[in-house]
């Protein structure tokens, strides 16, 4: 018995312990990045920068992608546009942009034969780029007139830093699991970053959907590796494994496509956990010696499988209790500071995002559903991904739809 209350106190507790070092630390990293001064850009400190676009089934999102990247306050880039192996228009959309925009900009196209993953589609890119800098974003993304370059002033300051990641904002808000999505990224992915950055000086990942790196830092560590499901998470570590920083830039903001099912959705973060697994074990000499920073994120993803395993052995408990003994008992108190902490959470992300993302307060009003639809996705999502994790280990990703967030 004592076990059991041991594990349920896990299961309330570890949430509020987690989400309360995030609001520590997005609290002092806005701090820190308010009196924190980086080179101003002049012509002669604004590097030429290569746009990477890959893109798989893109017809309808790729022309709004590259109008906003028109539309930059930053002129000195290239665009690479790469097709995937598509089998709709968007090879010849590309061509006809190429076109369309050949007084204002270089835009290259770069066809590939044979479909196999965004990994392979940027490291094709990479072969072609000549910028000292080179940015991704996915064809469905939109940026921000002004976020190429905060990304460059962030790399400028540092020759240490290998890789910028910039703020994803969803766009699609016209479905409930849309306007949650947009609760997650501005009251969990971003202030977890914040926080990340803040207490271990390092994130656990950058966001594929916006990231800038440093050319001379991904040759050093050869590129992205196709052999993994999520390539970003992937050349995060292997750019700590080689000495680089990777910092987080919430100035930057990218406009994202999100999932709109809640099949497509878990799929994603399904994706997303078995990402994390796979980082996890192929850096698992680094739990024991490494850095005090990196054994702190990966223990963190260690804790949080652990997490998922005992609340699933949680429930089901609950539900045999119900069924036996027709009881539940739940501590009050302690989901009351649950509620109290979740609350305050989002109510900073959604102050430091009103402006910049467009939020209306009525979102605020999703708060106790998101609690519930947060914990769940993740929940299934990481027990799916540690059960095909274990059942096929050796699994390789490729695009095979045009499914948002699914690249």
């Amino acid at each position: 018995m004592w076990l059991i209350n041991l594990m349920n106190d896990f299961v309330i507790g570890y949430p509020i312990l987690v989400a309360s070092l995030w609001i520590i630390g997005c609290l002092y990293f806005g701090k820190l990045q308010r009196t924190e001064k980086r080179p101003v850009l002049t012509p002669d400190t604004a590097p030429l920068v290569s746009i990477l676009v890959p893109a798989h089934n893109e017809q309808d999102t790729l022309k709004g992608a590259v109008a906003s990247i028109a539309a930059l306050h930053y002129h000195n880039f290239e665009i690479i546009l790469i097709d995937d192996k598509s089998s709709d228009d968007t090879l010849n959309i590309m061509y006809e942009l190429q076109k369309a925009y050949e007084n204002r900009f270089l835009i290259k196209v770069v066809p590939i034969e044979v479909n196999q993953g965004k990994a392979n589609a940027m490291n094709q890119g990479l072969k072609v780029a000549n910028g000292e800098y080179l940015l991704g974003i996915d064809s469905d993304s939109i940026l921000d007139y002004q976020s190429l370059s905060e990304l460059v002033k962030t790399l400028n300051s540092d020759p240490h830093i290998g890789a910028v990641a910039g703020k994803p904002v969803v766009r699609n808000r016209t479905t409930i699991l849309g306007r949650l999505q947009l609760l997650e990224y501005i009251g969990v992915i971003d202030i977890i970053k914040k926080a990340q950055a803040f207490l271990t000086g390092r994130i656990t990942t950058v966001s594929g959907v916006i990231v800038a790196f440093r050319r001379d830092a991904l040759l050093a560590v050869g590129g992205w590796n196709p052999a993994v499901m999520t390539e970003d998470i992937d050349i995060t570590w292997r750019m700590y494994r080689h000495g680089w920083q990777v910092r987080y830039e919430p100035r930057a903001i990218c406009w994202i496509l999100v999932p709109e099912s809640v099949r497509n959705l878990i799929k994603q973060r399904q994706r997303w956990s078995r990402g994390g697994l796979e980082v996890l074990v192929g850096n698992r000499d680094v739990l024991a010696h490494g850095s005090w920073s990196k054994r702190v994120l990966l223990y963190e993803t260690v804790i949080s499988n652990v997490w998922a395993i005992c609340t699933s052995l949680s429930l089901i408990s609950w539900v045999l209790n119900l069924i036996m003994v027709h009881s539940v008992q739940l501590d009050g108190d302690i989901l009351l500071i649950l509620l109290v902490i979740s609350f305050t959470q989002f109510g900073i992300g959604f102050k430091a995002s009103q402006a910049a993302a467009y939020l209306e307060w009525r979102d605020l009003l999703l708060i106790p559903v998101y609690i519930i639809y947060y914990w769940m996705i993740n929940l299934v999502s990481c027990i799916a991904a540690i059960i095909s994790f274990v059942l096929d280990p050796d699994r390789i990703g490729t695009w095979t739809s045009p499914d948002r967030g699914l690249k």
